[in-house]
């Protein structure tokens, strides 16, 4: 358990580092930075790389709701649900403090640091309801992907690929919605340093997630999984 506490903490730091710290950093530098598509390539980046690096140890969730989909789909054994969710929390907090010291480095502000919202503190200022159905939906989506590429009867060596990939498509529809999120560890290592209104709204991010999830795995162990 400690190899896979230790994986699933440095995946997830790598994951909030490179993916909040792209659009931090580089979203908008100073005019012409990498913009939407260069974020959701960061974050789709990080998984993929982490998925081949560390997931043969920890299978590489760096995600609650990952771990939530999985737990119901009959694949993590409930005794490992709250270690993983804890590292996973761990490695975003200590990511996000890392990049608040790089952040603030020039004598700025940390802005909204890339933490999700709705209504007036969305990108595109799309409702709560808005921002519930694209929360709940993508993180669907994205553990049937998951549950799907690493499916014993799946091609072997392409679901880092392909999971990699559903995260940066789900960046490319969602980020004007809720910045995205579809994983309450990042949500909640950003919200924690920017306070004030990202924690108000964070419970959206927490509940919508595990939700999308949990439907997703009990979908996908209900049709797809192969009768004995």
């Amino acid at each position: 358990m400690t190899k896979k506490f230790s994986a699933e903490f440095l995946g997830t730091f790598w994951l909030v580092l490179g993916g909040c710290g792209s659009a931090v950093l580089a979203a908008g530098f100073p005019d012409t930075g990498i913009g939407f598509v260069g974020v959701s390539l960061a974050f789709g980046l990080t998984v993929l790389t982490i998925a081949y690096s560390l997931g043969h140890i920890s299978g590489a969730h760096l995600n609650p709701a990952v771990s939530f989909g999985l737990w119901a789909g009959g694949r993590l054994p409930t005794k490992e649900l709250v270690p993983y969710i804890i590292a996973q929390v761990l490695g975003g907090l200590a990511a996000a403090a890392i990049l608040y010291v790089i952040a603030t480095g020039n004598g700025s502000s940390i802005g909204n640091f890339a933490a999700n919202g709705y209504g007036e503190h969305s990108p595109g200022k799309y409702s709560l309801t808005a921002a519930l159905i694209t929360e709940i939906v993508m993180t669907f989506m994205f553990l049937i992907v998951i549950l799907g590429a690493t499916d014993a009867r799946a091609p072997k060596g392409f679901a880092g690929l392909a999971i990699g990939l559903a995260l940066t498509l789900i960046h490319l529809i969602s980020i004007p919605v809720t910045n995205t999120s579809v994983n309450p560890a990042r949500s909640i290592s950003q919200a924690v340093f920017v306070g004030d209104w990202a924690l108000s709204q964070l419970w959206l991010f927490i509940v919508a997630p595990i939700i999308g999830a949990i439907i997703a795995g009990i979908v996908y162990k209900g049709l797809f999984t192969k009768e004995d």
